[in-house]
C-alpha cells in the first residue's frame, strides 16, 4: 500500500490568504527552550542539559482554515439541512472522514470557471464511475501549483450551487479542492456581482450547505497523482470546540 499526503504545509507569511489570514510562527530553537527549561527545575544551569540544549518549541497565530483544513457547515450559516442547528468541527461524524474517493479533474476549466451539475455528470461518465453514498469527491483544479504566491487567490475554478447539491443529492457528505476555496476566487465573484447585483451568485457553492449539510476540504495538494478511483482517503479534523473548520491532514491509500 502506498500513502499519499494530500495537504501543505503551514507556513509563516506565505502570501496565499488575506493579509489577516497569513499564519505567523515564532520559533523557540534549542539554546532558547534551554533557558526556558532550566526554570522548572530549580538551581539547574544549560550545564546540566545534553550539550547545553533544551527542548524546542513553536508558537502559532492562524485561523482553522489556515493550511489544509475541513469546513464544518457552521461556517457556512447557523443552521443547516434547511433549519437544523448547524455543526461546528468538533461534531463531523468521524465515519463521513474515511471512505472511497473520486477524483474529478478539472484542469481544463479556466480561472474563475463556475462548474455546473453537468459538468460533473460528464466528468463521471467520462472516468466511467457511478457515485454511491459517502464518497469523498476531490476536485483538480491545478490551482495547488501556485501554492506560496499570491497567484493562489485568483487561480483555480468554483462549484456552483447546483453543482454542490447534485453532489449532495448522490448521498455524498465529504468533498474536497486543491485551491483556497470550494468557490470561485472571490475576485471573480466580487467582479459579476458588481455587474449584476445578483446575491444568489456570493459564496454559492458554501451556502449550499445550508440546505444540506455537507463538509469540504481546501488547500489540498497532490490530487493531480491520484488515479481518477481506486483508493481511500481519511481526512480527520483537529477538535476544536465550537469551530466553523478544523486543521486536517489528508492521506490517500492506494492499493
Amino acid at each position: 500500500m502506498k500513502l499519499l499526503d494530500l495537504s501543505v504545509t503551514i507556513e509563516g507569511g506565505l502570501p496565499s490568504d488575506p493579509a489577516f489570514m497569513i499564519p505567523e510562527i515564532e520559533y523557540w530553537d534549542h539554546q532558547k527552550g534551554a533557558e526556558n527549561m532550566i526554570t522548572f527545575f530549580s538551581g539547574s544551569n544549560k550545564d546540566d542539559l545534553p550539550k547545553g540544549l533544551g527542548w524546542a518549541i513553536e508558537f502559532i497565530k492562524l485561523t482553522t482554515h489556515s493550511g489544509t483544513h475541513l469546513d464544518a457547515p457552521w461556517h457556512y450559516h447557523p443552521t443547516m439541512n434547511k433549519g437544523e442547528p448547524a455543526r461546528s468541527i468538533d461534531q463531523a461524524p468521524l465515519e463521513w472522514c474515511f471512505s472511497d474517493g473520486v477524483v474529478i479533474d478539472f484542469r481544463d476549466k479556466t480561472d474563475g470557471y463556475l462548474v455546473t451539475a453537468q459538468d460533473f455528470g460528464d466528468a463521471f461518465t467520462k472516468i466511467d464511475y457511478t457515485l454511491k453514498p459517502l464518497d469523498i469527491v476531490l476536485v483538480c483544479t491545478g490551482a495547488d501549483k501556485y501554492w506560496g504566491k499570491q497567484e493562489y487567490l485568483v487561480k483555480g475554478c468554483g462549484m456552483s450551487r447546483e453543482a454542490t447539491l447534485w453532489l449532495l443529492d448522490q448521498g455524498v457528505k465529504v468533498v474536497g479542492i486543491d485551491a483556497w476555496s470550494w468557490d470561485r476566487p472571490l475576485p471573480f465573484i466580487a467582479k459579476d456581482f458588481a455587474v449584476t447585483k445578483d446575491s444568489s451568485l456570493i459564496w454559492e457553492g458554501h451556502f449550499a450547505g445550508i440546505e444540506k449539510e455537507y463538509y469540504h476540504m481546501e488547500k489540498m495538494t497532490n490530487l493531480d497523482k491520484l488515479p481518477s478511483h481506486g483508493f481511500k482517503v481519511a481526512c480527520f479534523p483537529i477538535k476544536i470546540k465550537g469551530a466553523s473548520a478544523g486543521w486536517v491532514r489528508p492521506v490517500a491509500f492506494l492499493p
